[in-house]
């Protein structure tokens, strides 16, 4: 007698999509992504190039089970994005949506990333592995595809995290992330360099969070350390590396639904302030890049730098804003519209290292039509205006960086099919 076949069957507890794994409780979704997409950005100097062509793949696994202990759930995110042209222009506002692409090598370039983007469990209130930050809000309805400045634009971070579930829509959070992710430093065009020592512990970031039907809010706060690994040249300090420091940074992000407008419409908005954290603004290894140029304005954005007269670790601070809109035109037919605010700010004495004071604001939209579920094709156009004051030297009276009011445009064109 031929044995009995075990047929598949579908799980319906977590959702479309997942089935059971034959011979366990354990349910499982395969999904993925291509994504096609042409960028333009207005190039600033010659050797740019003003067009690109990106093609991404993703696969992801998504495995639960229910225990007396709560969900157990793994869940891996693999992708792999060749990107050519713009999309790895280093000297312009970074309008890629994903940080500075692994491989670069300069204009025209062509770049491939093969990386895994997530991959953690989570078994009751744990999360360990690389996850979204816990200092974003992951319920805001946001849908800009490109990077923008003034928020830290849902990265996915190594950690390790527990969250406590108080029931009706409330929970608290506690992360150790990687400090590598948000740790940004340069090397200044005058004085000393920052090289940053080795990491001794992860930023520590915390997160209160309330989900209702209406939407959602939560106040974050991260707190990294900084340390330098530069030993003092010259002056009564020659010899010694300047005591370490702390940054921080807090934010508030609330998202409203909106159904009486339309069935999915919704609003965002956020704010964010940092101190000697500004990777937490998206700005330095995230969106705007360490160095922001938009024609002929020079803006470096970094957690800190060295003090030339006394030898001491001086932070940069700066404050965001970032709200948004998604309307549906009609079910299959919907836009976003977004914009931000980024304001920067040094001590007096960054000038004697070339570091400026600086403000950027951006605003864009898409349009985005959905023939058939899964498939998205639209069209996005961001622009990017970057206000950064010529700096003189106290000491010199020598004028450092370039200054004056810049702008860019940019536009993609993006087809997506998720599955």
């Amino acid at each position: 007698k031929a044995a009995a076949v075990e047929y598949v069957r579908v799980c319906s507890t977590y959702g479309a999509g997942f089935f059971y794994i034959p011979g366990t409780e354990t349910c499982l979704r395969v999904g993925g992504r291509v994504r096609a997409e042409y960028l333009y950005a207005e190039p600033i100097i010659r050797a740019q190039d003003a067009i690109g062509f990106r093609a991404r793949g993703r696969v992801q696994l998504d495995a639960r089970t229910a225990t007396a202990y709560g969900l157990l759930r793994t869940f891996v995110r693999l992708e792999i994005t060749r990107s050519t042209g713009a999309y790895n222009n280093s000297t312009a506002v970074n309008q890629t949506e994903d940080g500075p692409t692994v491989g670069f090598s300069g204009f025209g370039s062509i770049a491939t990333s093969p990386q895994v983007a997530q991959a953690f469990i989570q078994f009751g209130g744990l999360t360990a592995g690389r996850a979204p930050s816990f200092f974003v809000n992951q319920d805001l309805p946001t849908g800009n595809w490109s990077t923008v400045s003034g928020f830290y634009d849902f990265p996915d971070v190594n950690l390790l995290a527990y969250t406590f579930s108080f029931g009706n829509g409330f929970s608290a959070s506690l992360s150790l992330e990687d400090q590598l992710e948000t740790r940004n430093f340069a090397t200044p065009i005058f004085g000393a360099g920052f090289s940053a020592a080795g990491e001794r512990f992860p930023d520590v970031v915390g997160q209160l969070k309330y989900a209702g039907t209406w939407g959602s809010a939560s106040l974050s706060a991260a707190l990294t350390q900084i340390r330098s690994n530069v030993v003092l040249g010259t002056g009564p300090f020659a010899g010694t590396i300047p005591d370490s420091e702390f940054g921080w940074a807090v934010s508030g992000q609330v998202g409203v639904n909106l159904p009486m407008l339309a069935a999915g419409d919704a609003l965002f908005f956020a704010a964010t302030y940092a101190d000697g954290a500004l990777g937490y603004l998206g700005v330095g290894t995230t969106g705007l890049g360490n160095t922001t140029i938009v024609g002929n304005s020079f803006a470096p954005a970094v957690n800190a730098f060295i003090n030339p007269l006394n030898g001491d670790i001086e932070t940069g601070s700066g404050w965001g804003v970032y709200a948004g809109l998604r309307h549906y035109w009609t079910p299959q037919l919907r836009s976003n519209i977004y914009g931000t605010y980024t304001a920067i700010e040094y001590d007096r004495t960054a000038a004697l290292v070339g570091l400026n004071d600086f403000n950027v604001w951006q605003i864009g939209g898409n349009l985005i039509w959905s023939p058939v579920s899964g498939l998205d094709i639209g069209v996005e156009v961001l622009y990017t205006q970057l206000d950064a004051p010529i700096f003189v030297s106290p000491v010199t009276g020598a004028v450092i960086g370039n200054g004056g009011d810049d702008d860019i445009w940019s536009g993609r064109l993006r087809i997506q099919r998720d599955f």
